[in-house]
């Protein structure tokens, strides 16, 4: 098949939705059932494709489904330039000529203008296009700006929606959640697609112990590591942090994830205020072999947020073997809970630090559980086995073409 992919901008600081657009196209372009039974014709469309690999063939929009497979190819559009973060008539002639040829496309994301300018020249062109919201339908998301979110859906962003092949949820927890605001739309759900090459051969904890120095403390260690952002949680384990210190269990903060310059320095501030500033470490963004290897590291991973998609840090460090510790906020929470290998904590600093102190004092029950979670990723998130839902629903949206 011929697949096209749209997301904005390609920076692995922005977050996990990145992450997963980059594994989406990975696992199709090697997945078996393509063109001459190898991978399917992939290609991603961005205007930002800093963290895009280089090895991934730059092609122009004409020319996008000329090339072999085996890899992903990348058509990099010009950034939009006219008001509202839209595209002019010159970007939407290579987004056309993208889509016209494609079996189907899948767009990123809701409140982006130029996903509706995508969509809209995938139906002129007869393709169907699939949205993946990515968590931005959640009621704590449409809690946050509500009014300037329900006049967007007013203005074009249901019909958005309701006129995609399918709106692509990752977990039954999402879908309860977004169905309302698209209620003549076409619902799906599948988990996110996660490359975990990365986790298959652990590199051991040595890497981080050498790039941080917090990360070879003899105090157990605590890590979080995601977008550094308001709904994440932070000042609450910060806060929880200095209550186990409190209760004689100091612990070692790791901080690891970029965000506002003015939020993150509001938060070593707050590291300050709680006495924790030789304790706490900002590591910033962390990648590659080097975060596999700090979440080897770490004791235990925290996240204590208020919403989160499909969550791929706490599947990461279940991957490494290290047990997580996050909230009812990620939309996949009952899978993690039903693992055996992630504690569900209410994000309040008392609370929170009650769990962590009960973890941190029971080595075994972290062994068990980090082995469980190890497990249980390898197994149910396997991307030769999530891939195929992804193939199926792509075929059921070119069938539903073809038959009108």
């Amino acid at each position: 098949m011929k697949i096209l992919h749209y997301l904005k901008t390609m920076r692995l600081e922005e977050g996990g939705v990145v992450r997963a657009v980059l594994d989406f196209c990975t696992a199709l372009a090697g997945a078996s059932g393509g063109a001459s039974g190898g991978g399917h014709n992939v290609v991603l469309m961005t205007f930002d494709d800093l963290d895009v690999p280089k090895d991934w063939p730059r092609v122009a929009a004409s020319a996008a489904w000329d090339q072999p497979g085996g890899r992903p190819s990348v058509v990099v559009l010009p950034r939009p330039s006219k008001p509202g973060g839209r595209f002019d008539a010159g970007a939407m002639a290579q987004v056309s000529a993208a889509v016209r040829a494609a079996d189907v496309a899948h767009i990123h994301a809701v409140w982006i203008p130029s996903n509706m300018q995508v969509a809209r020249a995938a139906a002129r062109a007869g393709t169907p296009y699939i949205v993946t919201i990515h968590g931005m339908l959640d009621d704590w998301s449409m809690s946050q700006r509500t009014l300037k979110k329900k006049v967007y859906l007013a203005l074009g962003g249901r019909k958005y929606l309701e006129s995609a092949a399918l709106v692509h949820s990752t977990a039954e927890f999402e879908r309860r959640q977004s169905v309302k605001w698209y209620p003549k739309g076409r619902a799906v759900v599948a988990p996110l697609l996660f490359d975990l090459q990365p986790f298959r051969n652990l590199p051991g904890p040595a890497a981080a112990r050498r790039a941080f120095p917090l990360a070879a403390s003899d105090l157990p260690k605590v890590l979080f590591l995601s977008r550094v952002h308001e709904k994440k949680g932070l000042p609450h384990l910060i806060r929880a942090c200095r209550l186990l210190k409190d209760a004689g269990r100091p612990v070692a903060l790791l901080i690891a994830g970029t965000g506002e310059p003015a939020y993150v320095e509001s938060l070593k501030t707050l590291v300050r205020e709680q006495g924790l500033d030789n304790s706490t470490e900002f590591l910033g963004l962390v990648t590659g072999e080097t975060k596999v290897s700090l979440f080897e590291a770490a004791d235990l991973f925290v996240l204590p947020t208020s919403q989160e998609n499909f969550g791929f840090a706490p599947i990461e460090a279940m991957a490494s073997g290290t047990v997580a510790v996050t909230t009812k906020g990620v939309d996949i929470w009952p899978e993690l809970e039903e693992s055996g290998g992630a504690v569900i904590a209410d994000p309040e600093p008392a609370p929170l630090s009650k769990v962590l102190g009960e973890l941190l004092t029971d080595p075994d029950r972290r062994t068990a559980m980090g082995a469980r979670a190890r497990a249980w990723v390898l197994d149910r998130l396997d991307a030769g086995r999530v891939v195929g839902e992804y193939v199926a629903m792509y075929e059921r949206a070119a069938e539903a073409r073809r038959n009108h």
